[in-house]
């Protein structure tokens, strides 16, 4: 039996890990998200250089299930690439997962980043930025000052996306617009997703997963962005 702070030559939860083991865990894991958003970011940089609203609109205005369509294309994507980062026998199937995820994630962000980067105020998706990383940032420090378990939220979280997944298949099947009011609360439920996975970091996660525990932050973390943006265009003029 390993007793708490000695180490017995196998992974165990960050909780159980000798001081040296967590740290190294924990700057692991920081490293691969912060490599993750910056990745993000590069993409992003360089696919608005070469596509246009016009574009966007083009491939998705042409029907109201097209939206639904890339929808579903990326929840199976994104569940290929989850499945692959905790993969527990192949390192590089995890970098793929993560990989693969940044991808997706820069892809299916296109749409509202060239409307935002052509119909409003430069400095909007700066800001929205700057917002999520200022939550985020938050977030995280409140779990580590306090190493509070939030364990308990999973069954709220789980709730709550299967109803704010519904209002959006709804939204674009009866072709009704997703107001302000519903981007704050997916800001709300996002910010309850970071303090669960960054408590899972501190608690659950094994000190092998930082890959995975690297997706899962960088998901959230790119989901409140989205939300934090929207709210943003929604408040600022156009140009």
């Amino acid at each position: 039996m390993r007793e708490q702070g000695y180490d017995v030559g196998y992974p165990v939860s960050a909780s159980e890990a000798i001081p040296y083991e967590r740290l190294l865990f924990i700057r692991r894991t920081y490293l691969h998200l912060v490599g993750a958003i910056l990745a993000f970011a590069a993409l992003e940089a360089v696919l608005l250089q070469f596509i246009t609203a016009r574009d966007v609109f083009a491939l998705l205005g042409t029907s109201r299930y097209s939206w639904l369509a890339v929808l579903g294309l990326f929840f199976l994507g994104g569940t290929v690439a989850q499945w692959w980062a905790q993969s527990e026998t192949s390192r590089p199937m995890q970098y793929a997962g993560l990989s693969l995820y940044v991808i997706l994630e820069a892809l299916i962000f296109l749409p509202i980043l060239t409307i935002a980067n052509e119909y409003f105020d430069k400095t909007v998706i700066p800001t929205a930025a700057i917002l999520t990383l200022a939550i985020t940032a938050g977030l995280t420090a409140s779990v580590f000052i306090t190493k509070k378990d939030y364990s308990f939220l999973s069954p709220i979280l789980c709730v709550g996306s299967l109803i704010a997944l519904g209002v959006i298949i709804a939204g674009c099947i009866m072709g009704f617009s997703l107001g302000v009011f519903f981007s704050f609360a997916m800001v709300a439920l996002m910010s309850g997703f970071i303090l669960y996975y960054t408590s899972n970091v501190l608690h659950h996660y094994r000190t092998d997963q930082h890959v995975a525990a690297a997706l899962v932050l960088f998901a959230s973390i790119a989901t409140l962005f989205w939300y934090v943006l929207r709210i943003v265009m929604a408040f600022s003029s156009r140009d």
